[in-house]
């Protein structure tokens, strides 16, 4: 159910990017509507994201495509089945975040809202400890190709826009332009065909 306390439901509707509300939804596809799968998969839904064909409630990150592109990997949930049904989802790139449980804060006992919020606190290391490994096997990736490509004295691309090479590289018939950080180290490449 919505704040209203309406019904909702995860058929494709027009709703604003992240605004929408999770919930209980119909029976689609054979899945009941009291089963969390399909309850998170509507939450997902319903916030706007295009949620993964399979959700596992393993309690790990997975990534995900939530914009419906197969090679984009924005999306990102946590699942726990275990003891009430609870996770985390969104969009890296859009900085969306939603919690999710499928019981209410005023549903629960005392104790079962204490172990609900820590497990969110764990959630969000996780998530966060997550990232910071996707970003440093990112940045290392990016410096080996920056160190294994040759210095660039001319380039198509330069000659038409009139402009020296300032120290970009080159692979094979690409520009590479680092992104570094204050201290120079390289944390990401663009790339110029």
């Amino acid at each position: 159910r919505d704040v209203t306390g309406v019904q909702t439901c995860a058929l494709p509707i027009s709703r604003p990017r992240f605004r929408g509300f999770g919930g209980i939804c119909s029976p689609i596809g054979g899945e009941p509507m009291n089963d969390p799968i399909h309850q998170f998969r509507s939450a997902i839904s319903n916030a706007g994201l295009t949620p993964p064909e399979e959700i596992i409630g393993d309690g790990a990150i997975h990534w995900f495509s939530s914009n419906g592109r197969p090679t984009s990997k924005n999306g990102w949930y946590i699942l726990h089945l275990d003891g009430i049904s609870a996770g985390v989802f969104g969009d890296w790139r859009e900085g969306f975040t939603q919690n999710w449980c499928i019981k209410s804060d005023k549903s629960m006992t005392e104790k079962e809202r204490f172990e609900h919020r820590e497990r969110t606190k764990a959630m969000q290391r996780q998530r966060e400890l997550d990232i910071a490994n996707r970003k440093k096997l990112a940045a290392t990736a990016a410096h080996q190709r920056w160190m294994a490509a040759s210095p660039c004295t001319q380039h198509d691309y330069l000659t038409r826009k009139g402009i020296q090479p300032h120290g970009v590289k080159i692979e094979g018939d690409k520009l590479l332009i680092a992104i570094r950080d204050i201290s120079g180290m390289v944390h990401s490449l663009q790339t110029i065909a």
